[in-house]
């Protein structure tokens, strides 16, 4: 039997560890969330954090990948004419210091077809690899990921990606309230303050696992290794 030794329980619940039914979904990894230039930058926030868990995406997405799993890319942004862009967001975002839509080094803010908009070419998906474009923060609101997810038999998510307490929090929160089972990959993550994640991180395990289970990238690749290598044992000759 395969699972993950994740916190509060091993996942998935009660069930093997199975590719056709698991989904890993990168969030947000775009050049505005993890480069200088970017959105995050332009608000002062230091991008080194985001950054700097680019390897070990690549690492666990490449496992997912040689296991069968799925996955699903996200990305926030907005129509070049900011149709799409709430008054009250675009506020927070002036009043944070970047402003979506205004110019910047990476072309401008969270905006659509913009170079700072695209994901990081390191994390670029392969061909079929769905990617969602999103408006808002969790990445089931306003896109198709429901969709894609339950028309291919997906129930168990690995989550990672940025921010930690605030997209990455919301598809979490959504994923669980629409039957979903997540377990979130916690040094795949990184929020813009480190008590805003390690905050975040403690939420998700509360109350029995609230929002899901929690646990780190060598133990989920310890996991997908022993269920690839297992495999491989079934079908040797």
């Amino acid at each position: 039997m395969s699972y993950v030794d994740a916190r509060p329980y091993q996942w998935p619940h009660r069930r093997d560890l199975e590719p056709a039914s698991t989904a890993l979904i990168v969030i947000d990894m775009q050049r505005d969330f993890c480069e200088i230039g970017g959105y995050i930058s332009a608000m002062g926030y230091d991008v080194s954090v985001a950054s700097g868990i680019i390897p070990r995406i690549v690492e666990l997405r490449d496992y997912v990948r040689k296991w069968g799993g799925l996955v699903i890319y996200t990305r926030e942004g907005h129509r070049s004419d900011l149709t799409d862009l709430l008054p009250q967001k675009l506020f927070r975002s002036r009043a944070g210091g970047g402003e979506i839509g205004s110019v910047g080094p990476l072309g401008r803010l969270l905006v659509r077809g913009e170079p700072g908009w695209d994901i990081v070419p390191s994390l670029s998906p392969a061909n079929g690899e769905p990617v969602i474009d999103k408006p808002g923060f969790g990445a089931f609101y306003a896109t198709d990921l429901e969709r894609i997810l339950t028309t291919r038999g997906v129930r168990h998510l690995i989550v990672c990606g940025v921010t930690t307490d605030v997209c990455v929090h919301s598809t979490l929160r959504e994923a669980v309230d629409r039957g979903f089972e997540p377990l979130l990959v916690a040094d795949c993550c990184a929020a813009t303050v480190q008590s805003n994640h390690d905050a975040a991180i403690e939420t998700i395990c509360s109350e029995g696992g609230i929002f899901g289970t929690v646990a780190t990238s060598d133990v989920v690749i310890d996991a997908l290794r022993s269920a690839i290598d297992g495999r491989i044992a079934v079908t040797r000759p």
